[in-house]
This record gives C-alpha cells, structure tokens and sequence, in this order.
C-alpha cells in the first residue's frame, strides 16, 4: 500500500483520477464519466453526470447485502434514562415509510425541509427520509432561539418543518413546539406542514389542524423506494453564523459528499464496516451530520446517537461508560468535553471503572486542542489523541492525522497535516504563499475535493465574496497560521471577529442586534474573550443613552435574558461592560479586535487609525472596576 506522502501527491497532481478510484466505494445508478468539471470556475463540481441516491447508500444497500440485522443507531439518553438499537433493517423500514407520509404532505426532489429536533432516532429518519426523496433538509439545532430558527425559515423556505413536542436537557424540559410556534410568527414564510414527534417528557404538544401533524401517523405511509438524483443535486442545507446578522446557508451535494465522507470513515479515522464510531455532537452541527448520520452508515459502521453531556449526565464518566458498554472503536469530542471531564475528575477516576480495551482513538475538533489537556487525556486513555481541524462550509477534515492510511508522530499544538485532496496554503497580506514557520492567512488552492460546498443557498455571489474573493484561485478559510518544515499546520485563530464557543460559531453580529433591542442601549459591541471551558466567551461594551437613569447591574442582567431569549442559551453570554463610547477609526468603524484584546489582558499599542486613544484608557478602566462573571 502507498504511503500517506505518495496518497496526498496523488491526490493534488491528479484528482480525477484519485477520486474516480475513491468513488468506487459507492454504489451508483449511473458511474459518472466526468470526475471534476471545471468548465465554470471557481464553480466546480464533482461527478456531475453521475447519479445516485445517498439514502441507499447509507442504509438500503446494507440490507441488501445481508447486514440488516447490525446495529446502525445505539441511541443512548442519560437526560431521559431511555436506549436502545435501531438495524439497519429497522432504519430502512422507518425511513421508508417516513418518505411516504412527506411525500403525501407534497414534498418532492428539490423541495425543502427544516428539521429542529432533538437526539433522537426519529430525527436521522427525517434526514434519511429528505435524503431518499431527493430533498434537500436543513437540520436547526434544538437550542436555538425562535429569531434565528425565523431567519431559517425565510432563508431556506420549507414545504415541511419536522419536529418534537420538547427537548430535554440536564436541567429542564424545553417546549420544542412553542419556540417553533413563535418561530412562524416571526417570520415571512409559513410552512405548510409542521410533523410533530410527541415525546413522554414534558406536556404533549398542542396540535392545531389542519397545518400540525403527529410524527406517528406520517411514519405509518406506505414506504416508497430511493428517488435517483445527479451528483450535484443539493443533499443539505445547513447555516452558519458569519459576521453579519444573516445566516450562511451552506450547500453540501449528494454525490461529492457521499464519496469523501466514505473515503474519510476508512482512511481518516481507521474505521471498517460493522465497527462503533461515536461522534459527541449533536445532528444540528457539521460535526453530526457527517459523523453522527452519514459518515458511519455510508461506512456501513453502527453510530451512537447521544443525547447527554460530558459532566452531569450523570457524572464525568459517562463518556467511558458509554464507551465501554457499546465497544466504542473511535470517539470523536471536542477539547471542551474533555476539560470538562478533567475539571471534575483530574485524576480520572472514573476511567478506572470502565473497560475501554475497545478504544482505538479518541479525534477532537472544534477549538483548539490546549496542551494540557492533550497530555491528560493521552496519560489517562492511552489511546491515540488527535487533533483535526475543518469547518462547517468543508464539511469533512482539512488537516488530521490518517489513521487508516499511515499514522504519523504529534505535534502538540498542532492540527496535523492536509488530508489528501486538501492543497493548503497559509498566504501573507499580498496573497502569496509564505514560507514555513511563517504566520498567515490559511487558505486551500482550488478545485476543492468532493464533499466540500458548492455555494450558499441562492446566492452564489455570497459564496464568492465571503470565500473566494480575497484570494484569487483560493478558498480564504477564515482563519490564521502557519505550516511548519514538516508540512503540520498550527492554527492561532480567526482572522475575523466570529466568536467560538466551544465548537459552535456564533455572530458578534446577531448578539448585537439581540442587544440593541433594549430600550436603554445605544450602542454595543460584542467580542469573545479566552475562557478556559469553552474556548471563548461573549461579553459586550454597551454605551447607554443619555439620561438613562437605570442601574447599570439591572440593564446587565436583562441583557443576558434578552440574548438567551432571542439568540439563545448556546452563546453563553453572561457579561455586559457599561463605557461611555467605544472605540472607532476615523471612518467610524468599531475597533473590535483591539477592545477584545484589552478585554483578554494583552498589551496592546494603540492603532493607528484610531479617531482617540484615550477611549481605551476608559475601556481598560471600565473592565478592572467590572469583575467578569458577576452578572
């Protein structure tokens, strides 16, 4: 077998080749003859003749091959103290009959779905069932607010929202069908159908005919087969935060997609068909839809579905005793699960109760991998530990080490090496390649591979201008840092202002606007500041208007409500800082980075287009008399 070196050459010097062998591994109603069109750049496209059905691939070839009876779902709920096993057998048949009742409700190939659901089995039988019509869904995670899930709604324009009547978390039952209610009252478009699951937890759903169907009865149609779609048809839409207030629908095709996530479940992550793979995030992230769903059945692996936490569900080793009772092969988390764990449990304790002989590695992405907590959890797993970094709009690892191909030596600190099919690059402000060692702009050299977007969502002149623009023949990722001799990339962050908590990337932008709704802001700005658990953090800088007589400790904590209730409690927004004026440059824009750098403690020159240095005087008073975290 070729070495990782000769594969990643292969891959750059002659793609269609490479991925002409990769797209073997899928099953086709028509192998396509053209690999990689290139006839309208910076558009490309992948196997754009070829035609197939992903919802076969990951679960109706299966069956057909005898495997109908292996696990394809263990669904694991510490929150509800509930489990169990779906086949593969038992997927086909749900996903089936969930197609037939979409396709009764007017849901056809290029109509669009939005599903905001829990984890739970029901909601991969929705995409699965988007899948084998031909639909394209749009997945919104459970905690978003009813703006944003709003926003989705105008953008993607569904026939069809699936639902729950609750999630359920640590701590309380949230009514997944009021914030949905709210939702379609804020926005523009109305669904024609909403298909509620009712689950035992909470209040049943109030259902209102004709527009409110129980998920139950749509599930009980008439199962109809895989409607064949091109290569290029869109599988997916999934939004994500920029640095506007607008989401980013992110298109993801069915062809592309289905070759690189089964060429990355074997040659990434070492994984063959029949293993457990256990990917910790939840369905309405990048991370599950490729790790969670698609990557292990396309892989024909058995995927845990997992709806708890790393800490309190019900302690800090309920990781290892999930992993341990299901013969977890791989886990995949992020730096934030594991500190978690570590801060309650440092000496690991918990790993000793639990047989891990199964674990293979353990792969983590999302912020990046401090090296404390890399050497804690090398020390106490002994397994592999393995940073890898992609984005939502990548869709599958730019940088990771190959387990399934030839594992190479770690460098703490860093994301490891392009995965073959990835030709990165790390630009200096002229847009040239620097040299090693030398910090950057990250950027990967077009054609993209397989599996990557192909555009934003009706709009094709967002994509350019937000990806490809900056850096003709590139794709700007976003981020910034350096190659070193050996070829590793380290990250140092973002080049612009979007804030990670944890791995979620969230908007300054939205935060802004939540906030500016408070009768006594006149202006904010928000910036994320280093927190040990979750990466970043949001506080805000709120100037108030004159004469306002509130107390600046009150107006704190109603903005901390006003965020939870309009962006949501995944922001973890807590802090508020009350200054006089912000900081501008003498075009009037709002000097962010340099008020996030105060805000993190370092040492900072004034810029030089800045309109008056002494405001940072008052922004560097303002945060040493506000203790952060007392809101």
């Amino acid at each position: 077998m070729a070495g990782l070196d000769e594969i990643y050459r292969r891959s750059i010097e002659d793609p269609s080749g490479f991925w002409s062998e990769a797209a073997r591994a899928i099953e086709w109603d028509r192998f396509p003859t053209t690999i990689l069109d290139d006839h309208q750049p910076p558009f490309f496209r992948w196997f754009s003749d070829g035609v197939l059905n992903t919802c076969h691939n990951a679960v109706d070839r299966h069956v057909r091959a005898g495997r109908g009876e292996q696990a394809a779902l263990i669904h694991e709920s510490p929150v509800t103290g509930t489990g169990g096993q779906v086949t593969y057998a038992e997927l086909q048949e749900a996903t089936s009959r969930f197609a037939g009742g979409l396709r009764q409700l007017g849901v056809a190939a290029g109509d669009t779905v939005i599903i905001y659901m829990p984890m739970v089995p029901e909601a991969v039988v929705a995409m699965l069932a988007c899948a084998r019509l031909g639909a394209v869904h749009s997945v919104v995670f459970g905690g978003f607010a009813p703006h944003e899930l709003a926003l989705r709604l105008d953008d993607a324009r569904p026939k069809v929202v699936v639902s729950a009547s609750c999630g359920v978390e640590r701590d309380r039952v949230v009514s997944y069908k009021l914030l949905l209610d709210r939702a379609i009252a804020e926005a523009h478009h109305t669904p024609d159908y909403c298909v509620i699951l009712q689950r035992p937890q909470g209040e049943p759903a109030r259902l209102t005919a004709p527009s409110d169907l129980d998920f139950e009865e749509v599930a009980s149609s008439d199962p109809v087969a895989c409607v064949p779609v091109l290569a290029t048809d869109p599988l997916y839409v999934l939004y994500t935060s920029g640095t506007t207030a607008r989401p980013k629908g992110v298109v993801r095709d069915n062809g592309g997609h289905a070759v690189a996530l089964a060429w990355s479940m074997a040659n990434i992550y070492g994984l063959r068909p029949g293993e457990v793979f256990w990917t910790a995030s939840d369905i309405g992230w990048v991370v599950g839809h490729s790790y969670v769903v698609y990557g292990p059945l396309l892989h024909g692996c058995t995927s845990v579905l997992y709806e708890g936490g790393a800490v309190g569900t019900p302690d800090a080793g309920a990781y290892w005793r999930v992993a341990a009772k299901h013969k977890v092969r791989v886990l995949f988390t992020t730096p934030t699960a594991l500190r978690a764990i570590r801060q309650e449990d440092p000496r690991g304790t918990h790993l000793l109760r639990h047989r891990l002989d199964s674990l293979r590695a353990v792969f983590l992405a999302g912020e990046s991998l401090d090296p404390d907590t890399f050497r804690w959890a090398s020390d106490h797993l002994r397994v592999p530990v393995i940073d890898h970094w992609w984005q939502t709009e990548t869709g599958w690892p730019v940088t990771a080490n190959c387990l399934g191909v030839e594992p190479l030596p770690v460098k703490v600190g860093s994301a490891n090496r392009p995965v073959p099919g990835f030709d990165v690059h790390v630009l200096d402000d002229r847009g040239v390649p620097a040299a090693a060692g030398i910090d950057g702009q990250v950027a990967l050299r077009l054609p993209l591979p397989p599996g990557t977007l192909t555009t934003l969502w009706h709009d094709d002149g967002g994509y350019q201008s937000s990806y490809l623009n900056a850096n003709p023949g590139y794709y700007t990722t976003g981020d910034r840092g350096h190659l070193d001799k050996d070829g590793y990339l380290f990250l140092l962050g973002r080049l612009n202002d979007v804030i990670k908590v944890a791995n979620y990337r969230l908007s300054p932008a939205a935060i802004e606007a939540a906030i500016a709704t408070h009768p006594d802001v006149a202006e904010c700005a928000v910036v994320g500041i280093p927190d040990a658990a979750k990466g970043q953090v949001p506080i805000c800088f709120v100037v108030l208007k004159t004469g306002v007589a509130s107390d600046p400790d009150a107006v704190a904590i109603e903005l901390v409500a006003l965020v939870e209730d309009l962006v949501g409690p995944v922001a973890s927004f807590r802090d508020s800082i009350v200054v006089k004026r912000l900081p501008r440059t003498r075009s009037g824009k709002i000097l962010r980075s340099t008020m996030q750098g105060i805000a993190a403690g370092r040492a900072l020159a004034p810029p030089a287009t800045i309109d008056d240095p002494a405001i940072l005087d008052e922004i560097t008073a303002a945060l040493r008399s506000h203790r952060l975290g007392s809101t």
